[in-house]
């Protein structure tokens, strides 16, 4: 089990040592090392049976039930320390492969049986956990018939992680482009600039404000309880402040749009806004902000706008975070005329549809992957079936 929570508290961490796991670390199947919290190796090593290491499965057993991933063995560190929301386990890799254990509790039997000692009083909780897992049942063919079953599903995932780090990158680029635009003015240096509330801009151009380019559609949202949820049809994402929360079989939109927390989770711990850009048709519940571009701009821009400004001083609320519709309105834009929007919105454009596409194709990539993952478990499909 994870540590007590007085033996691990936020006045330990420090800026690099040995990770800590959260939640956020547990989402998918296998350790997601994008940003850690960490605390000394002294610190990790009175933990003890705390640490988890390569090779290691990490499930939570209270929050948000369900998660469960290993540690691959070219993972960033040898050693980790698991939340005091976590329990971990050691295979015999003889008998099961971490990936091919970690793969069938993804699965609707695997999910069910993970969370059938679940109790919903308070904080949602595994009951005993360690000791009743230990009683759950699973799938074990031979080892040569497990890494087959692998190999294909990996091979799903690693073309979704490639697309995605190819994502990571157009994003990037699309920030740099409107920071050299919008912030820098790099194009425009050989011009006369003038003062503003933003400092030095180019002759031409003005301050104006969020809502002058960014159309805001608060009034329409409409909140869904998970017993509204529960007998759905899984047809159409249903967004929270940061991410998917659910799929439901109705939608409130349909379009392109940029999803920006309202309440809870508002600013991460640089000050920049949680946010979503998401297309199609979808519905979104009362704790995210809705927008789109208007007067030139397009959703693109305003949510790459978005992506690299600090907000944090706009951000209320001593107990729960909130960013209203008054304080949003406070975010100053750089208005250039309409004929170098129109040059730049088109560049943004291109850079986001690129984006789309491989987060559609992903989209593909992961429905075909969970489709064949229950089959491939239970036998019913045989690797040798597979072509990709």
């Amino acid at each position: 089990m994870g540590p007590f929570g007085s033996n691990i508290k936020v006045d330990n961490f420090i800026d690099a040592g040995v990770p800590v796991l959260n939640g956020s670390n547990l989402q998918g199947f296998k350790l997601n090392e994008d940003s850690f919290n960490y605390v000394s190796q002294e610190k990790a090593d009175s933990l003890g049976k705390a640490n988890a290491h390569r090779g290691d499965v990490v499930i939570t057993h209270r929050g948000t039930l369900g998660q469960i991933i290993y540690i691959p063995e070219d993972s960033k560190y040898e050693q980790y320390v698991i939340s005091q929301s976590q329990f971990r386990l050691k295979l015999n890799q003889n008998i099961i492969r971490p990936d091919f254990f970690v793969y069938f509790f993804h699965t609707r039997l695997g999910q069910h049986r993970i969370l059938m000692n679940a109790s919903q009083v308070g904080v949602p909780a595994l009951a005993r956990p360690t000791s009743t897992f230990k009683e759950v049942l699973v799938p074990v063919p031979p080892i040569e018939v497990q890494s087959k079953v692998m190999e294909i599903l990996h091979s799903l995932d690693d073309k979704i992680e490639v697309n995605r780090r190819i994502n990571d990158n157009l994003e990037q680029q699309a920030q740099a482009l409107f920071k050299s635009w919008f912030v820098d003015f790099e194009p425009f240096r050989d011009g006369e600039f003038v003062g503003s509330e933003l400092g030095m801009i180019p002759k031409g151009w003005r301050v104006g404000r969020l809502f002058d380019v960014a159309e805001i559609f608060d009034k329409i949202r409409k909140p869904l309880s998970s017993r509204d949820r529960e007998n759905m049809d899984r047809i159409y994402p249903y967004y929270g402040a940061t991410s998917c929360m659910d799929y439901v079989d109705n939608y409130l939109f349909d379009g392109i749009y940029t999803l920006i927390g309202e309440d809870g989770s508002v600013v991460k711990e640089d000050g920049l806004p949680y946010m979503q850009y998401v297309w199609g048709k979808f519905w979104v519940n009362n704790h995210a902000h809705i927008l789109q571009g208007k007067n030139g701009f397009s959703t693109e821009m305003i949510h790459v706008m978005l992506s690299i400004t600090n907000i944090q001083h706009l951000v209320t609320g001593a107990v729960q975070a909130k960013l209203s519709q008054a304080n949003m309105q406070k975010i100053l834009v750089a208005l250039p005329p309409i004929d170098v929007i129109n040059k730049i919105r088109p560049l943004i454009d291109k850079l986001y549809q690129k984006r789309r596409n491989l987060e559609d194709e992903n989209s593909r990539l992961a429905s075909l992957r969970d489709t064949l993952l229950p089959k491939l478990m239970s036998g019913e499909l045989k690797v040798n079936e597979i072509e990709l």
